[in-house]
Formats: C-alpha cells, structure tokens, sequence
C-alpha cells in the first residue's frame, strides 16, 4: 500500500447501508477513526432514515435520497460545530441508520391467565395470543430513548417490551367490554381495533407507532366451554332451567354410580324434568301435584320461576329472605317471602345464627 492509498483510507467518502436482515431496527455506520471527507455522499434508501449525532447531541436527520454533505445541507451540524465561513475540513460524527419498514408478526401472548367473574359461572381464567406490527416514525426519539449508542439494534431487544405493552393493554380492554364469555370469540377484530387505539400513546413515548394489533384467540377452561355448549341447546338460559338441568345431570350420574330410585328418575328422562315434574314412565301411576314456580327479586330485578329445591338453595346461600320480594301467579304485587305459607319450609330450612357458648 503506497503513501497515497494511506492517506485515502483516512476519509470516508461515501456512506450507506444495505440491510440484508430482517430484524435489525438500528445500525452505525462503522466510522471508526476515520473522518468524514468534505462532499462525502450520503445514501439514504427507501425504509431508511439517517441520523447524525455529535458529540452525543441529536443533530441533522436524513429522509430517503441522496446527499453531497455540505453546509447547505447540514445546517444543525454547521450551528452546533460553528462553522460560518466554510465547510473546508473533515468532521466526525456518529451516523445510525435507522430503519422504518413495518416489522410484522410479532408475537404476543399472556403468560399467566387474565381473572375475570362471569355474572353467570363466577371466576374464570381465559388466556389470549395474537401477533403485532410496528414502525419507527420518529428516528430521533427512538435513538434517544431506546437504542441509546447500539450500534446493532434488533427487534428481539425491544420485544419483550412491547410485548408486556400489549398484553397490559388487551387485558384493560377485555375487562372494560363487560362481554359475556361465550361472546369473547365473536369480537375478536373489535378487541384488536380498540387495544390499537390504546396503545398509540405509549408507542409514541419511544418514536414508535403499531401499526396493527392481531388477537387471534380467546380461550376459556374446557370445563366451561364444555358447559356452555350444553346450555346452548336450551331456548333460554335462566336460573330454573340451570338449576333443571343440574339436577338432571345429578340423576344421571347417580344412576350410573348405584341405580336405584336414581335409575327409576333416569328412565322417565330429561324432558319431563324439564317440563316441571317427573311423570311416571309406565302410565299407571298418579299425576304429581304442579311444581311451584316463584319469582324473587335479585337486586332490583326479576328472577326465576323457581321451584322448591332451587328455592331451598337460595335460601341457604342468603339469596332468599323472609323480607325478600316474591311474586307468583295470582298475587296482585310483589311481597315479602314471609307472607307466603307455601315458603314457610324454605325459609324455616335456614339454621339460625351459632351463639356464643354461655359463659
């Protein structure tokens, strides 16, 4: 290498990146000692964005196109190195170039179950996952509040970031849709607009925006889905056609465990249990004397008809008072479940309070 080849290699002139990757978001031009030669060419291609930094401090930022670096082009860099007479000598500064394709198919998922209560089967877990994308729009301020002096910056160094963002995010939206459980795998595109629109403001605070939000399940326990699909089968969900069928499952399995009169109960068959009453299979017994049906009133609303057993449970579980409001065919309004005969067992199966020991 001759003295001329020597002193060529201490300037850069030409300055570009040709990403072959698919995951890298920052890269630094790898200037190392060398300086900047006057008129060098800067390359900025389509996705790209150059970002020059001096001494630490944001100075010019480059769209797409291509630069000859002079003072006309550089004016924060002129201001910060004070050069208002000319740009006659090499200069450093640290180039990164950043990249603004849309990185897509980010995976998200929830690591441990989100808690919700079903006004209908109580506690449940449910778990989501889906996919993200996203894209640097502020090069500046992701440099700064991100990337820092990374001269190699990845998708996988900011994942688990944003991946926490969204699932914090999903897991907001889903409390606030107040859906029934069932409900939740018809509106998935519904929850994927909404936690887009929640997360805008925090992809912000890193010169980011996502650019979509994919939830591509719901999912429950199998033993409520399970569940579900069975009460699906009935016209109407309410508390007596629950509690009817409950008891019939109840028959069933008592059935296959001993028999018995549980297998006498099992061979009438679901449908006159779930007419009011079980009819004898064989047509010479006598007719059953009508179930009561009464509704009660549940914290300002209607519920029920209920009969008997269902009533009892109510009682037990302090659902059902003698100062509760109950109606049944026949009253002209609602009274006080004390007022009814017909409830004096039920409210009478309630143990009363344990008292103290005397002392």
């Amino acid at each position: 290498m001759g003295i001329l080849d020597t002193f060529r290699n201490e300037f850069i002139d030409i300055i570009e990146w040709t990403d072959n990757t698919s995951d890298t978001i920052v890269w630094k031009f790898p200037r190392f000692q060398n300086e900047i030669k006057t008129g060098a060419q800067l390359t900025v291609r389509e996705s790209q964005v150059a970002v020059f930094l001096n001494e630490g401090k944001l100075a010019d930022v480059y769209q797409p196109g291509r630069y000859e670096l002079t003072t006309a082009n550089m004016p924060i860099l002129t201001t910060l190195k004070g050069w208002k007479y000319g740009f006659n000598s090499p200069f450093k500064v640290d180039i990164f170039y950043v990249n603004t394709k849309q990185f897509t198919d980010q995976k998200w998922g929830t690591k441990n179950p989100i808690t919700l209560n079903d006004p209908r089967f109580g506690m449940i877990e449910i778990r989501a996952f889906g996919n993200f994308s996203y894209r640097v729009t502020d090069a500046g301020k992701f440099i700064k509040e991100i990337a820092g002096t990374d001269g190699n910056f990845t998708t996988e160094e900011i994942s688990n970031q944003l991946r926490t963002l969204v699932v914090t995010k999903l897991t907001d939206a889903i409390a606030e849709s107040k859906l029934k459980i069932e409900e939740y795998a018809s509106n998935l595109e519904e929850f994927s607009k909404f936690s887009t629109e929640k997360l805008s403001d925090d992809f912000d605070t890193y010169g980011l925006k996502v650019t979509s939000i994919l939830v591509e399940n719901i999912s429950m326990p199998d033993e409520v889905k399970k569940e579900i699909f069975e009460l699906s089968r009935l016209d109407k969900i309410d508390m007596q056609k629950l509690t009817q069928w409950k008891t019939a499952q109840g028959i069933e399995k008592a059935a296959e465990n001993g028999g018995g009169m549980a297998g006498a109960f099992v061979g009438v068959g679901l449908g006159g249990i779930m007419q009011g009453g079980i009819a004898n299979s064989q047509g010479g017994g006598a007719v059953p004397p009508p179930v009561m049906q009464i509704f009660v009133a549940v914290n300002g609303q209607q519920t029920g008809p209920f009969d008997v057993p269902a009533l009892t449970q109510m009682a037990q579980s302090g659902q059902l008072k003698s100062d509760t409001l109950v109606w049944k065919a026949g009253m002209p309004a609602w009274a006080a479940a004390s007022t009814l005969t017909e409830l004096a067992s039920v409210l009478n199966s309630v143990p009363p309070p344990i008292a103290p020991p005397p002392l």
